[in-house]
């Protein structure tokens, strides 16, 4: 008896038909860059629970990229981003199935002091210093064009927390 095929799960970037594509989740990402330094949490839970990242999440109904953003690393981090300006987008197809759309802030100052909530552990290292083997591979490909303020657009292929392929454009 012949066994029922898998629908197949592109697993190059070429093979997607980007303007076609819709994603499953749409969220946000947004690092506070401030004195040589950036703004990075430790994530407690959700998608990458255990890797460092910066704070963010999914939109809610209605709400605007900007709104969301904010909205996060007030949550995550109990402090209010400020000089805010979108860098870039990333858009992740996963082989299971699951995508998602991100948009990434940056932010140049904010108002209160960084907590440790249930979601995130704030943690504040030198630009220089960035614990690259701790965060999603991705995050060296994209994270360094966020430092420098040059706009950009990456799309990438995971296989669960391996990424097979990707694609950098600068904007």
């Amino acid at each position: 008896m012949d066994r029922p095929k898998k629908e197949q799960v592109p697993e190059r970037v070429a093979e997607i038909d980007w303007r076609r594509w819709q994603p499953v989740d749409r969220a946000t990402i947004l690092f506070v860059i401030s004195d040589g330094q950036i703004l990075l949490i430790h994530k407690k839970r959700g998608l990458g629970a255990g890797k460092i990242n910066g704070p963010g999440g999914r939109l809610d109904d209605g709400e605007t990229p900007l709104e969301c953003a904010n909205r996060e690393v007030e949550e995550e981090l109990r402090i209010s981003p400020s000089g805010v300006r979108e860098i870039g987008e990333l858009q992740f197809q996963f082989i299971d199935g699951y995508s998602i759309h991100v948009w990434v802030f940056r932010a140049s100052g904010f108002v209160g002091t960084p907590e440790e909530t249930e979601e995130a552990d704030p943690l504040w290292t030198s630009i220089d210093e960035i614990p690259y083997d701790r965060m999603w591979p991705d995050d060296r490909i994209w994270l360094p064009l966020l430092l420098e303020e040059r706009p950009f657009l990456g799309r990438f292929v995971f296989d669960g927390d391996r990424m097979l392929d990707h694609q950098l454009t600068l904007r």
